[in-house]
């Protein structure tokens, strides 16, 4: 693979934030792969997370419907090549009607709906009578048909964002749980966790970050300290999963020692230990915060988690699954541009 060009330095200078030279020498370093590259600077505290390269902002819409009893919901995702169809009323109507479809008839997915029959047509005839109609290509790119003891849904006023989530809980407070998922969903089409709890997230992903937050917390502390202003602690671990017996005990000891250290009589050092060892924790589980929805600070009120939000409402309440739709998500700029991809994906 060629290492850097003028093009890919460009790209991961937007990316990242780090500096030319930088941006070089990490491409030539990977061989030219932009993620890896973005990963290398993160990890020399040069460059900020950035998305992946390539992503474009195709159009259309996220369409959620929910059953009448909160047991089943759908997420559709249509798309077309253009924002003004996407506002279309003719489009927007067309999105409802797929979702009906898909929740009335039990549809899994966009492989099934592409072989389901809808208003007495194949499907892929329907569609094709609706993009002459319309006059764009259109593509049913992705949909999700979501099942459970309670279920509810949020999709963003634009029509951009969806998601979807069920949760097991007594059956007396599955009212409150079906109002509570909805603000949760709310919640998670703000801040993009990808994973319901940290125990979800991949070693391999929470070591290489570990890295990366630690790299980027000891360059933000070098300007903090040109600044004269507090640094920031740097933290050992970044998740709760890295957080065993051991580690909290040998951080116990520390704050033990500091505070024998510091001729703090022992009598008092159970009240102060107890907040020190959950400052360590949260200090030591940032990654948790950006990725895990339970982890994260429920934007209801951020001064409790998600965790501790639903536990409030009902101890039972247990999230089981959690769907997130962005629109055009996944789609790669590449070679093509959206309008290709819809082309590729109709078969043209």
């Amino acid at each position: 693979m060629a290492g850097a060009t003028p093009q890919l330095i460009k790209e991961l200078r937007e990316m990242t934030g780090a500096g030319m030279l930088d941006c070089k020498n990490a491409l030539n370093e990977t061989g030219g792969d932009l993620e890896k590259a973005v990963q290398a600077l993160r990890e020399a505290g040069l460059g900020k997370a950035a998305k992946k390269a390539g992503n474009v902002a195709a159009e259309g819409l996220i369409s959620v419907l929910v059953n009448a009893d909160n047991t089943k919901a759908v997420m559709l995702e249509l798309n077309s090549q253009t924002d003004f169809v996407a506002k279309n009323e003719n489009f927007v109507n067309l999105t409802k009607e797929i979702t009906s479809h898909a929740l009335n008839n039990g549809i899994e997915n966009a492989e099934a709906l592409a072989a389901s029959s809808i208003n007495g047509q194949d499907f892929p005839t329907f569609l094709n009578e609706k993009i002459a109609t319309i006059g764009e290509n259109l593509v049913a790119r992705k949909l999700a048909n979501v099942s459970g003891q309670v279920v509810n849904a949020y999709v963003h006023a634009t029509g951009r964002v969806g998601v979807v989530l069920a949760a097991s809980c007594d059956e007396a407070v599955k009212d409150k749980a079906a109002a509570l998922l909805r603000n949760i969903a709310m919640h998670a089409s703000a801040m993009k966790p990808t994973v319901i709890s940290y125990k979800d997230l991949d070693p391999a992903f929470v070591e290489s970050e570990n890295k990366a937050i630690v790299a980027e917390i000891i360059a933000e502390n070098d300007e903090l300290k040109r600044l004269g202003k507090p640094l920031k602690k740097i933290p050992e671990f970044v998740s709760k999963s890295q957080l065993t017996d051991e580690a909290i005990a040998n951080a116990k000891a520390r704050f033990e020692e500091e505070l024998r250290a510091a001729g703090k009589p022992e009598k008092i050092w159970a009240n102060i230990i107890p907040g020190q060892i959950e400052r360590y924790i949260t200090d030591n589980t940032q990654l948790d915060g950006r990725f895990a929805l339970l982890s994260q600070a429920y934007v209801m009120d951020d001064k409790k988690t998600v965790e501790q939000a639903i536990a409030e409402v009902d101890a039972s309440i247990k999230i089981t699954e959690y769907i997130r739709f962005e629109l055009g998500e996944g789609i790669e700029k590449k070679e093509e541009d959206f309008a290709a991809e819809v082309a590729k994906q109709m078969g043209k």
